[in-house]
């Protein structure tokens, strides 16, 4: 006997015709255990929670960005309003200056000093 004719005789099971002669590896029920199981939802627990922490950092993050924002826009409006008081004022000496009731004034010439 050569030695794939004893590996064929060891093969050898009681088949019947149409069967195959080849025997399919059947894969094992793969399922999670009860332990198993719970260690993945609080995997997932966890995960879920650290995305909502990320997102709620990054809106609070924002809400500071447009806080500041907002300050520097109310300080730039104060100082816009004190800009445009300070110009009416220096428009308000000249244009005095410049009137024809200013003009038509005499200037004042001191008499004496005053003891």
């Amino acid at each position: 006997m050569t030695y794939s004719s004893t590996l064929a005789l060891g093969r050898q099971q009681n088949l019947s015709r149409g069967q195959n002669s080849v025997p399919f590896l059947r894969s094992a029920d793969k399922r999670l255990g009860p332990v198993s199981n719970t260690v993945v939802l609080i995997v997932l627990a966890c995960l879920l929670g650290l995305l909502y922490l990320t997102q709620v950092t990054r809106t609070n993050s924002y809400g500071y960005q447009i806080n500041g924002l907002k300050q520097q826009q109310s300080q730039l409006q104060q100082q816009h309003q004190d800009l445009s008081v300070a110009s009416a004022r220096e428009q308000s000496v000249d244009r005095a200056a410049s009137s024809a009731q200013a003009q038509a004034m005499t200037p004042v010439v001191p008499s004496g000093s005053v003891r």
